[in-house]
């Protein structure tokens, strides 16, 4: 199985609040971002996040990933799910069954990725075509 690496330089991160009735806030964040490396892309995306009252928290989301991978190019979605705990941000990701279009049609695959705030992430992605 392929395996794809690089970096990921986010370009904008709206954050915005939809509940903060008590226990974990909950948030929206709007991203977009490109992607380095081993795909060369831009994506979209939007998390939703429960902040604990310590800063620590949880998110998932969706994100349409438009560029080229392993030298074929479309578009895929991929599913989010991570932590921030302190400064570090981990998390996996999976591309969604179907999601993949034009030369990227068929793709299916899983990774992580690792931040430090403020900084570039690092990403891995193990992919296949069906």
């Amino acid at each position: 199985m392929p395996r794809a690496t690089g970096t990921i330089e986010v370009k904008t991160y709206e954050p915005k609040p939809y509940d903060t009735s008590g226990g974990p806030t909950l948030n929206e964040i709007l991203v977009t971002e490109t992607f380095k490396g081993d795909l060369n892309a831009e994506g979209t995306v939007r998390f939703l996040q429960a902040v604990r009252p310590d800063g620590s928290a949880s998110f998932v989301g969706h994100e349409r990933v438009v560029g080229t991978l392993g030298g074929k190019r479309g578009s895929f979605v991929l599913q989010d799910e991570g932590t921030l705990t302190g400064d570090q941000v981990s998390g996996r990701w999976f591309v969604v069954a179907g999601s993949g279009t034009d030369a990227l049609a068929g793709l299916r695959g899983e990774g992580t990725f690792t931040a430090t705030l403020g900084q570039h992430a690092h990403w891995v992605l193990d992919y296949r075509f069906e």
